[in-house]
């Protein structure tokens, strides 16, 4: 009997409430379904850049002998590598404990590209998304997953982490459960 491939590109660790909700969308179907779940690794670089977007340029001009410190990288970079994969295995025990089958990676670089890797390598039916909400990105279609679905050729659901059904149907009015 063939599966049922779905992968999931996460942003951050899934709830069991979200897993029960990515498992309740693929109860009906007659074959096994099967969890790809791939988690991003925060870009080490990106990081230390936006912690010193931080400081304004008047802090830096009005004391000029502000000294910057010395940032190590590759610590920055191994705990975002650790930090992903403690996430990658809550999310995964998510999914099992909703009684999914579910296998996953940390991913670099671009997500989109090793989304889309994903879905061929596995032969992937549908793909699923699940993000904070990032509206700025989703205006001006430059979100993960109107990338996605302009650069895979499968279905493609973009879901809310933390929040269920009903509250991102929510009529509209953004964020709920604040």
């Amino acid at each position: 009997m063939s599966s049922y491939d779905v992968v999931l590109l996460v942003e951050q660790a899934l709830t069991s409430e979200d897993a029960r909700q990515v498992r309740s969308l693929h109860e009906d179907l007659d074959d096994p379904v099967v969890y790809h779940v791939l988690f991003p690794v925060e870009d080490a670089a990106a990081r230390i850049e936006a912690s010193m977007g931080t400081l304004s340029g008047g802090e830096l001009m009005g004391n000029p002998t502000l000294g910057m410190p010395e940032v190590d990288v590759a610590a920055v970079r191994k705990d975002a590598e650790e930090r992903s994969h403690a996430d990658l295995t809550a999310t995964l025990a998510a999914l099992r404990g909703a009684g999914a089958t579910a296998h996953g990676k940390t991913v670099g670089d671009d997500p989109i590209r090793a989304l889309a890797a994903e879905v061929s390598e596995v032969d992937g039916r549908e793909a699923i998304i699940l993000t904070r909400p990032h509206v700025v990105a989703e205006f001006f279609h430059v979100d993960w997953t109107s990338r996605a679905r302009r650069k895979i050729g499968v279905p493609v659901l973009h879901l809310l982490e933390h929040e269920n059904f009903d509250e991102q149907a929510g009529g509209g009015e953004g964020i709920s459960g604040l």
